[in-house]
């Protein structure tokens, strides 16, 4: 009996161990095959500040350390009026030939770039083209037979598999860190043109720019940006998918620059409420708030109030979805969107045109104003009607003037200031020029109906989704 429990022992002993075996990879050959191809990037940059300009950190923060290497500090603890601001990055070498890629941010500003390699050699860097939507930079050295890496199909990633970064934290050349996909496909707010791979891989400043590969030793993206309370890291980090760097890669060989299609319209996302309204079976699409003029939007036949649900046959499940879609499409291409427009589906065909800047509407909570000595309606909102010189002012026909936002609703995107357009409701758009008719209208709806309204807002239309706050 003795004998059969040791035997037992020994096997469960066993087993555990070779259960743990398989689950922690082994990096060591990835880091040494793959370790030569990622350089370590310094950049200058003269800064011209004013005299007596206090050092941005005192001694009790952090950074103080890390910082006071690259901000000389003159008598007094300021900055002199002339000095040289030094930053540190990574990168990767994507041809033996020496073009190198890296973030744009590592770069951005930069009047003298230095690239080191793992064998200490080090090259005068130039600049070939950054491209600031997508955080991608190309860099060129003068050298030959260099060690390169080589691409993965970031397509063929999976939530959970091991991957690994070689980079430069706080400028420790080479530092190799691993951890898993965490998502894919994230968005970013005011990042519209990349569909970032999420990690849990321990990136810090100095990894910018450097690889994200996978246990084959291919490269599946970029490491270019960290959620961080802390400015260090944090266990949430971002990763340009390498298929989205590749082609801009492409584009600034070629060119030095970056060409983007544009539809010419501003977007927002569609929530529950808005889909309700608009009488959608689920939040889904990009819905438009206004089309640019003479765009290529407005040649087409989209109208504010569409929402955009295929760009070229690929769904838009989100609002960010569509800039993608847009931007990786060849200026002068003509594209087939599919959108809802009351109640139902239609096709229109676009020429797409060539991107200047894009506008996405803003969904954060905003508020301003005094509040009005005037009685709210079912809504919350203190409104009034136009007088002809605003009418001529903001060459509008009709609305009403939000005074006021009350209640409830006050944490709404809506703002004094603010012109109510129209308002929304299964799929039905009336557009309003009285109060009159807008406490009709509310009339008809319960205590807590949603009820999406179109507002202006400088040059800019956006849809707001609130409650009614009062009913029959």
């Amino acid at each position: 009996m003795k004998r059969f429990l040791a035997l037992l022992s020994f096997l469960l002993v066993s087993s555990v161990a070779l259960a743990q075996m398989r689950g922690l990879p082994d990096f060591t050959e990835l880091a040494e095959k793959q370790g030569p191809a990622v350089v370590n990037i310094s950049t200058t940059q003269v800064m011209r500040g004013n005299q007596g300009m206090p050092f941005p950190f005192d001694e009790s923060d952090p950074a103080f350390e890390f910082f006071k290497r690259f901000i000389p500090r003159g008598p007094g603890g300021s900055t002199p009026r002339e000095f040289e601001n030094k930053s540190l990055g990574s990168g990767f070498i994507v041809s033996v030939d020496g073009y190198i890629l890296t973030n744009a941010h590592v770069v951005d500003g930069a009047d003298e770039v230095t690239v080191r390699l793992t064998d200490k050699r080090e090259f005068k860097a130039k600049i070939i083209g950054a491209d600031k939507r997508t955080d991608v930079a190309l860099l060129k050295i003068e050298a030959s037979g260099l060690p390169a890496v080589k691409m993965a199909d970031p397509a063929q990633l999976k939530v959970g598999e091991w991957v690994v970064a070689i980079g430069s934290p706080f400028g420790f050349d080479n530092t190799v860190t691993a951890g898993i996909v965490s998502a894919k496909g994230r968005s970013l707010p005011q990042e519209n043109y990349v569909p970032f791979i999420q990690t849990d891989v321990a990136i810090n400043p100095g990894n910018s720019g450097g690889p994200l590969f996978n246990m084959r030793g291919e490269v599946v993206g970029i490491n270019s940006q960290i959620y961080s309370r802390s400015g260090g890291y944090m266990g949430v980090s971002f990763a340009i998918p390498i298929d989205v760097a590749m082609e801009i890669q492409n584009q600034l060989r070629a060119s030095g620059k970056v060409s983007r299609g544009r539809l010419g319209v501003v977007i927002q996302e569609v929530s529950k409420e808005l889909a309700e309204s608009l009488a959608l079976s689920k939040p889904m699409g990009a819905v438009v708030n206004a089309v640019e003029k003479g765009g290529p939007a407005e040649k087409a036949g989209l109208e504010p109030g569409d929402v955009i649900l295929k760009f070229d046959g690929k769904a838009i499940n989100s609002s960010a979805d569509l800039p993608r879609l847009v931007g990786a499409t060849k200026p002068g291409t003509r594209s087939t969107v599919q959108l809802w427009r009351k109640g139902a589906t239609r096709e229109i065909a676009v020429t797409v045109g060539e991107m200047t800047e894009d506008k996405v509407a803003s969904s954060r909570p905003t508020r301003g104003g005094k509040p009005a000595e005037q009685q709210a309606n079912r809504l919350g909102l203190v409104v009034s009607e136009l007088t002809a010189e605003q009418k001529r002012e903001l060459k509008m026909s009709s609305g009403l003037l939000i005074q006021d936002v009350r209640g409830a609703n006050a944490r709404a995107d809506l703002r004094a200031g603010d012109i109510l357009i129209a308002l929304i409701s299964k799929g039905a758009t009336t557009e309003i020029s009285t109060v009159e008719q807008l406490n009709k209208l509310l009339a008809q709806f319960e205590k807590g109906s949603n009820i999406t309204l179109l507002i202006r807002r400088g040059d800019m239309q956006t849809f707001v989704t609130i409650k009614s706050l009062n009913g029959n």
